[in-house]
């Protein structure tokens, strides 16, 4: 059966060819000798191996066959067109191996990369302007000569025109007529400070001999190089064929892998490993491919694969069954297969599958043990005012900050509960690494009242909170088999210590037993931690993804310019840079729109999303992102007074079906939308003050570091448009306007 291997150009595949060319692939993989394939060699083609096929009566898919030393020959399909232009292009193109480094491409010979045109910069205007962007020095600048590049593989001609651009937009456009996709990333990941010997690691690049008994054999070879898979994906079976070319939007991730990606997906790591990146660089994606890969090496593996809520897990689940809808996903905790939850559904079906919970032969159980002498029944949620009601009644003399609900939540979850600290004795004693706050001896029993308040008003009610849960759940596997054999978990900077606990117990320690996707620009809930202080070791063990395949250049800039001036930790307690990150796609300057008043702001977004619309945008591409739930309803019925139909989409709520979506920037956490507008950015809204005030002085740097986390969530949710709009002031988050240079 001939083996299907997918080219550059799926994704400009004409959507009314789609169901056509898939049946003429399927045929193809069953035996090139079926009847109406007309699978024919191209008359004066550059390439002896191009053929052309009959897809219609109208169009022809374009392919080369490799026959090499296998009984079935391969074929790499680079896409359907009308019949005479397949021809040219069939006659045109080349699947050649490249001599310096074995990487199979597709170039067409002689045709020069379009050179670069001058930009001149554009007045000023108030919707256009932008942060100040410090100077760039072009590569010659920096003493790169074309060798240098040619070494690594690029094209001579190509590598000669990239040498004088100083410019990051122009450079990324120039990059665009890349011979080969590796060409033009190795480029801009050159062009954006990386060194030639990273460049090399990054994409395998070495000067081994090719393998293989004959030319195909070594182009077969070199299409399956990590950088050649970047545009040239092998089809393994029908379904996969099948989802690839019905919905070409989405092969991408699920086939064309970056180089540091693919390594990630099966890498075997002895311990905890973790990936970082910045927002829309891949990280969920590794994941998922890591899953299948852990799945199909051991098809009774125990997987989970979990994140902090209930509807990321759920796109997690759909994103897997849209990679590989073979894989088996596991119903209950313990199973073989992919089980996949939010960790709080995880800690809730480990408690609930316990039994008795009350301890036998003298021993206290797992809730004593965690929460101290209480009722084993737990599983009713504690209501929300119960902090605020436990500090107004026993706050004693403490001052005002310290009994600040985020505050005593915060003590109770990153302290209290990891230690397992059940008295006042313990707490006066335990060390408090990384809490911003000190706390005299004085103050630690005025916190431990209100704690020991809480704890026995919640007893009382027979409730619990969910890190409460989580700690329990873990004290519950600490005396059990582990249900998993492999746990990887995405947005893991989100995460508490009690939940990371309960990670670490779901898995023995070993090989590849737990993999954590993070990013500590975007801890928009959890607190700075580091793992090693509660029992997880990843030191060494961590990966950076830095290529942004999410949103454009130009709306990562400026994105990247919301986190200037603030200093970001990771997991490891090390420092979080952005440095290296890049967009791989280029796209329209963000407009940034101050307004008089909020009828006038209502008119300017109901005017966005016309236009939008009348452009046949699809609604549920656009995405109006508030700071408030209150703020997003009345943004929602204001729009609907001003004629534009659109649904707010709450936490428990999924909104209506084509319409724009309004939603808090909490809410838009892990999601993307063609076209965005950040709503009501102004002084007053952003950063919450009532919020980060509230704090103690040692809590507030942290509290604001989450505030401009928040909108560079926010802001990176735009895969091509990004508008920006307040009333009055802006807020002191956004980037420093200036004119673009």
């Amino acid at each position: 059966m001939p083996q299907i291997i997918l080219g550059p150009g799926l994704e400009k595949l004409d959507g009314s060819l789609h169901k056509a060319t898939y049946a003429f692939l399927a045929k193809l993989t069953k035996s090139d000798q079926t009847a109406g394939l007309h699978i024919e060699p191209i008359n004066n083609s550059v390439d002896p191996r191009a053929r052309t096929g009959r897809v219609d009566i109208s169009n022809r898919a374009v392919l080369f066959k490799l026959q090499g030393t296998n009984e079935d020959a391969s074929y790499v399909f680079i896409g359907t067109f009308p019949h005479d232009e397949a021809i040219e292009i069939a006659q045109k193109n080349v699947l050649k191996m490249n001599p310096r480094n074995n990487i199979a491409e597709l170039i067409t010979p002689d045709e020069a990369p379009r050179a670069p045109q001058t930009r001149t910069a554009a007045a000023p205007t108030p919707s256009t302007q932008q942060p100040a962007r410090s100077g760039h020095k072009s590569l010659r600048e920096r003493e790169f000569t074309v060798d240098d590049l040619t070494d690594l593989g690029i094209d001579a001609s190509f590598a000669e025109g990239a040498l004088d651009i100083a410019d990051p937009d122009i450079q990324l456009e120039y990059a665009e007529n890349a011979p080969a996709t590796w060409q033009a990333n190795a480029l801009l990941d050159i062009f954006a400070g990386e060194s030639l010997t990273d460049i090399r690691e990054k994409y395998r690049i070495d000067e081994s001999e090719p393998e293989g008994e004959t030319e195909d054999d070594r182009i077969l070879a070199g299409l399956r190089h990590p950088a050649a898979q970047m545009e040239f994906a092998f089809i393994e079976d029908d379904d996969a064929l099948r989802a690839a070319i019905e919905n070409p939007s989405f092969a991408a991730w699920r086939i064309f892998l970056h180089p540091e990606q693919r390594v990630f997906t099966t890498q075997n790591f002895n311990g905890p490993a973790r990936i970082t990146g910045g927002a829309g660089t891949g990280k969920t994606v590794v994941l998922l491919h890591r899953a299948r890969a852990l799945q199909r090496k051991n098809p009774q593996a125990r997987i989970v694969l979990t994140t902090y809520n209930r509807t990321l897990a759920d796109s997690l689940k759909a994103q897997l069954q849209l990679l590989d809808p073979s894989i088996p996903l596991a119903a209950e905790l313990g199973e073989p297969g992919v089980y996949i939850a939010g960790v709080d559904a995880i800690a809730y079906q480990v408690i609930a599958s316990a039994g008795d919970l009350g301890g036998t032969d003298g021993k206290p159980g797992p809730v004593v043990d965690v929460l101290g002498p209480r009722t084993s029944r737990i599983l009713d949620r504690t209501r929300d005012d119960e902090w605020r009601v436990a500090a107004e009644e026993n706050a004693g003399d403490l001052p005002a900050e310290l009994r600040a609900t985020s505050f005593l939540e915060a003590e109770y979850a990153t302290v209290v509960l990891p230690e397992r600290i059940t008295t006042e004795q313990d707490y006066l004693k335990v060390r408090r690494p990384g809490r911003g706050v000190s706390l005299n001896r004085p103050r630690r029993k005025g916190v431990w009242g209100i704690i020991a308040a809480y704890r026995a008003s919640t007893a009382a009610a027979a409730t619990t909170d969910y890190e409460e849960r989580a700690a329990i759940a873990t004290r519950i596997l600490e005396d059990s088999t582990p249900p998993a054999d492999h746990v990887l978990v995405d947005e893991g900077q989100d995460l508490s210590p009690a939940r990371f606990q309960l990670l670490r117990a779901l898995a023995a320690p070993g090989t590849n037993d737990l993999f954590i996707a993070e990013d500590g620009h975007q801890r928009i809930y959890g607190q700075r931690i580091v793992l090693k202080h509660f029992g997880i070791n990843i030191v060494g063990r961590a990966k950076r993804l830095t290529l942004n395949y999410r949103t454009t250049e130009q709306n990562l800039r400026y994105a990247l310019g919301i986190l200037s001036g603030a200093d970001f930790a990771d997991l490891a307690g090390e420092s979080e840079s952005s440095e290296h990150y890049r967009s791989a796609r280029s796209g329209p300057t963000p407009q940034v729109e101050p307004v008089k008043s909020l009828a006038a702001e209502y008119d300017l977004i109901a005017e966005h999303v016309s236009t939008w619309l009348e452009k046949k945008v699809d609604p549920e591409s656009i995405g109006l992102l508030v700071t408030t739930k209150k703020e997003g309803q009345e943004l929602a019925r204001s729009l609907g007074e001003r004629g534009v139909t659109v649904t707010f989409v709450d936490r428990d709520s999924a909104g209506k079906r084509n319409v724009p979506q309004v939603m808090t920037m909490h809410r838009s956490k892990g999601m993307e939308f063609a076209k965005v507008v950040l709503v009501g950015v102004s002084a007053t809204n952003l950063p919450r003050n009532y919020i980060v005030d509230a704090l103690p002085e040692g809590d507030r740097d942290a509290a604001l570091q989450r505030e401009r986390s928040l909108l560079y969530v926010a802001a990176t949710r735009a895969r091509d448009e990004l508008i920006v709009v307040w009333v009055g002031e802006p807020s002191k988050l956004l980037p420093s306007t200036a004119t673009p240079d």
